[in-house]
């Protein structure tokens, strides 16, 4: 079930809890059936990090091809098996005030409540952690730059669903509440994923967050949540619930491990003798973000004229609003030119694709190509991934930089 614990510095952690070795000569017990065997198929394209649970990001050239990711190229991000989910028996239970509890079926959500459309940006905490393992190690999946893709989503509103539960909309009251959602994926012990969103997000005035059941015109895959799953524009992937089970609303946020204890940023000073994940809130919205797609790392271009492409994206609905880029390092930069669909200010829920074409200096044998984003707000992203560097690698947005040759082809 945790096959992504067969790392070595985990193996080293077990090793002080082994108490001996089974006998050759005992009977062994039959082997428990593989709980991934029922896992979706995969597209080969793929660039997997692990395969139980199957993690994976698209090749980073493919993923700006289109403003909308394909849905066998979006990235995969799983924690535990893929549940096999019977549409025709599935409900969805929504806990209202008072005890009430609510039983929907799919045909439920999609009859009662009216569908409501938006496009999104998923972006896992992690995305680009392998460049901050460059500084120090971390511990976590080694994603690249392609562990973010964009999408359409279509679902009934969070908002409405509360609201038939008896949920009024966000009123000015002591103390915060949380809604909690629960998955069907669940480890041996029956634990399942779970995590948490501020309450204002969910039932504020116009919220949009979704009860999703279509991804790109299309029924949900699979691998992202059949047959409905949560989706939280602006917010960190971890928080876009799959195979969503049950909706709750608590004083609390969910008491999940991935809620609690996990996807928290830390100072550089703490590591793992001395972190205390109490101390830290949870990551809701992400910071300013980008990176280059084209060319690839190491790559050979030829003299003249380059073309680099890529992408941006900010958390909290804070739009785009310029990507500088730079050929040798920083030291000069040109502005991009911004592509994708319009969106209202403070509603900028899915990223912006990026093109610059330049001339290459004469006599230049190499480039460093470096792109940094800067939102609504005017945050801008870091020059260097050391000062943010945390134990757990999330939050890597520092300059994204290339390196490519230029060279006759």
């Amino acid at each position: 079930m945790y096959a992504v614990h067969n790392q070595p510095h985990v193996l080293e952690i077990l090793q002080g809890y082994k108490v001996g070795e089974l006998s050759p000569e005992e009977p062994s017990l039959p082997a428990p059936g593989d709980p991934y065997a029922g896992d979706p198929p995969r597209h080969p394209a793929l660039k997997v990090n692990s395969l139980k649970p199957f993690n994976a990001e698209p090749p980073a050239e493919l993923l700006t091809e289109n403003y909308r990711t394909p849905n066998q190229l979006f990235f995969k991000r799983n924690h535990l098996p893929v549940p096999a989910v019977d549409p025709a028996s599935y409900r969805l239970r929504v806990e209202g005030p008072g005890g009430r509890a609510l039983a929907l079926s799919l045909a439920e959500l999609k009859s009662r409540f009216p569908k409501h459309e938006v496009t999104v940006t998923l972006q896992c905490a992690g995305n680009r952690r392998a460049e901050m393992s460059c500084v120090r190690p971390v511990k976590g999946l080694e994603w690249g730059v392609a562990a973010i893709s964009t999408a359409r989503w279509g679902g009934a509103r969070l908002r409405d669903v509360l609201a038939h539960a008896g949920y009024a909309e966000e009123e000015e009251e002591a103390g915060e509440r949380h809604v909690c959602f629960e998955g069907l994926d669940k480890d041996q012990s029956g634990a399942a994923y779970g995590a948490s969103i501020p309450y204002r997000t969910a039932m504020g005035r116009g919220a949009e967050v979704l009860l999703a059941y279509e991804m790109n015109g299309e029924e949900l895959p699979r691998d992202h949540g059949y047959p409905l799953r949560v989706v939280v524009p602006g917010v960190v992937g971890a928080r876009h619930v799959k195979w969503l089970g049950r909706v709750s609303v608590s004083g609390e946020e969910s008491p999940s491990h991935w809620q609690r204890n996990d996807y928290k940023g830390f100072s550089p000073a703490v590591d793992w003798d001395t972190v205390d994940f109490t101390t830290a809130p949870a990551i809701q919205e992400l910071p300013i973000q980008s990176a280059i797609t084209e060319p690839a790392p190491g790559a050979t271009v030829p003299p003249g004229e380059l073309t680099v492409k890529g992408y941006a994206w900010s958390g909290g609905g804070r739009g785009v609003v310029r990507v500088d880029v730079s050929l040798d390092g920083g030291r000069t930069w040109r502005v991009a030119e911004l592509t994708g669909e319009e969106q209202r200010p403070g509603r900028a829920w899915a990223w912006r694709l990026w093109c610059l074409t330049a001339p290459v200096p004469p006599d230049c044998a190499a480039l460093d190509i470096v792109c940094k984003a800067v939102d609504a707000s005017y945050n801008v992203q870091p020059d260097t991934a050391a000062p943010i560097w945390n134990l757990r690698g999330v939050l890597s947005n520092a300059w994204h930089r290339v390196r490519v040759t230029v060279a006759e082809d």
